[in-house]
């Protein structure tokens, strides 16, 4: 692979709404990190309001863009225009990262996996601009040429917990309970915790609306504490072998106050609960332990306001590759998942999160919205990207 490149890492994002705007922002954070190649947006009007307000060149066309030379491009748009963006930059060579869900349905997400599942990195090396990173990455994993921007497996929290379970702590991982964030992104916390990969799965699920305040939303405060209908999903997800996840969600749960987020992971040998990790010490002495954040910027301590780690029992099992920043917990994922594509693409470490990740995830929620819908059980079947 040669010595590591220490340049940015230069991409390029196709679309121009809120989510492409959060890239662009955490770029603006890490400069010397991460660069923005361009924006690619539909009108002249709005690519002069993203010239002027977030400060980065913007283009009307996907080929403007690439004469930029990112070195992978991130397909940011509604969900039924992701599959047609990503199939036109995998004929052009280019490295890309899907937004979530890749494809809107199943249907949607077989044909985006017939279409682009096979394209594979070229293994050349080289690095530094698109034309030579579509063709470097990755000599040591040949990776797949399409990642998606899954980044919840990379959040502080959920990041310790997977480690602890990858040592060990609790004995062999049997059930997740979460009750945190939505379809796709619940799908990838429950399976890569529990180490679970593209086997069938029986799903049931059931949708129930009761009254809830909801003060909060990404629109700002509402000032109104009137209780209006919401809707809470519950899921059991069976993945056979005496392993299951449980999902819990609430409308709007991310952003409400009224609704806290939980997860459980349990065990042979103890469970974790949220920060609690409980297992035996001996055949007759249960212990329990916390995971510990080491956060700054609290009373007198002016290093800057942000977590630094988090340890275990005086062992650090996460850590924050980026302190300086004072980025949030989800901001650190996002910023740790470009950074990753980044030497991804540049043949430096291993693919991200595959589509045929993304896919799986999505084929899962989809299948809890069905049997919440129909009120029937459904089995997903293995698909075509379990081979990959």
């Amino acid at each position: 692979m040669g010595d590591v490149d220490t340049a940015p890492i230069r991409f390029g994002i196709v679309g121009s709404g809120w989510r492409s705007e959060f890239f662009v922002r955490l770029a603006r954070a890490l400069p010397e990190r991460l660069a923005v190649a361009g924006v690619v947006t539909r009108s002249a009007e709005r690519a002069e309001q993203v010239r002027t307000a977030w400060g980065v060149p913007a283009y009307r066309t996907v080929g403007e863009l690439l004469a930029a030379e990112p070195e992978f491009v991130i397909p940011s748009v509604p969900w039924d225009v992701t599959p047609g963006v990503v199939r036109d930059l995998v004929e052009q060579g280019v490295p890309v990262l899907a937004e979530t869900p890749p494809a809107p349905d199943a249907a949607g997400l077989r044909e985006l996996w017939s279409a682009v599942g096979g394209a594979r990195r070229a293994a050349t090396g080289g690095g530094g601009g698109m034309a030579s990173a579509s063709a470097s990455a990755s000599a040591a994993d040949g990776g797949a040429l399409v990642q998606v921007a899954e980044q919840y497996v990379l959040m502080p929290g959920h990041a310790a917990r997977i480690a602890l379970v990858r040592d060990g702590v609790i004995g062999a991982a049997t059930s997740v309970q979460l009750s945190s964030t939505h379809m796709y992104h619940a799908m990838s916390l429950i399976r890569h915790t529990l180490g679970i990969g593209f086997g069938p799965a029986t799903v049931t699920a059931r949708a129930f609306t009761a009254p809830l305040a909801d003060p909060l939303s990404p629109k700002g405060w509402s000032d109104d504490l009137t209780p209006k209908d919401a809707t809470t999903t519950l899921a059991l997800i069976d993945f056979g072998a005496g392993r299951t996840g449980l999902y819990d969600f609430t409308d709007n749960q991310w952003w409400n106050p009224l609704r806290a987020r939980r997860v459980v992971v349990r065990g042979s040998l103890g469970e974790i609960v949220d920060d609690s990790v409980v297992r035996m010490a001996d055949p007759r002495t249960p212990v329990e332990s916390a995971l510990v954040r080491r956060r700054t910027g609290t009373d007198l301590n002016l290093e800057g306001a942000e977590v630094h780690h988090i340890s275990f029992d005086g062992r650090v099992v996460w850590r924050n590759d980026y302190v300086g920043a004072s980025l949030s917990e989800d901001d650190l994922a996002v910023v740790d998942l470009l950074c990753r594509t980044g030497a991804w693409v540049r043949g430096e470490g291993p693919e991200p999160y595959p589509l045929a990740e993304g896919c799986q995830d999505h084929l899962l929620a989809l299948a809890v919205e069905e049997s919440a819908r129909t009120g029937a059980p459904v089995t997903t079947a293995e698909e075509a990207w379990a081979t990959a």
